[in-house]
């Protein structure tokens, strides 16, 4: 599980340190791939993505919007792994697509990682503290 939001610097090479407490549930390896419905990445272990996979898998694949998806993420993901310091180096196309700059955010998501720019981070973050209050009233209404 990865919990817990750090704050770290993309070097010129583009390389990011991951967090510590992270690093053992992803030594053998791990999918980044463009962030669902946000200006971000999400970082996958490989069961965590294998199981994205079968859900879109079990999806018609006679309906063009189940095929141009599964085109959408997958294009863009990219098998990874961290050197010797922790470090994973996120390809261009991705840095691209989420505007990763010098200031980058790490937010651990239950089962899986999102890398933020702090640009977009700060975006959302505003928004969510605002809308806090009505998001966990409709959270009751649900029964939690």
């Amino acid at each position: 599980m990865f919990l817990g939001t750090f704050f770290h610097t993309l070097d010129k090479k583009g390389r990011l340190f991951i967090p510590s407490k992270f690093r053992t549930q992803l030594e053998r390896g791990f999918v980044l791939a463009k962030g669902i419905n946000e200006k971000c990445l999400f970082l996958f272990t490989y069961e965590e993505f294998s199981a994205l996979e079968e859900k879109i898998k079990a999806l018609p694949l006679s309906r063009k919007k189940v095929q141009e998806y599964a085109r959408w993420i997958s294009s863009s993901a990219s098998e990874e792994f961290m050197d010797q310091q922790g470090r994973v180096t996120i390809p261009l196309i991705l840095r691209k697509y989420a505007e990763l700059e010098k200031e980058v955010i790490v937010v651990g998501v239950w089962g899986r990682i999102e890398i933020w720019s702090k640009k977009y981070w700060d975006r959302f973050f505003k928004k969510a503290d605002k809308e806090f209050l009505e998001i966990t009233k409709e959270l009751e209404d649900l029964g939690f």
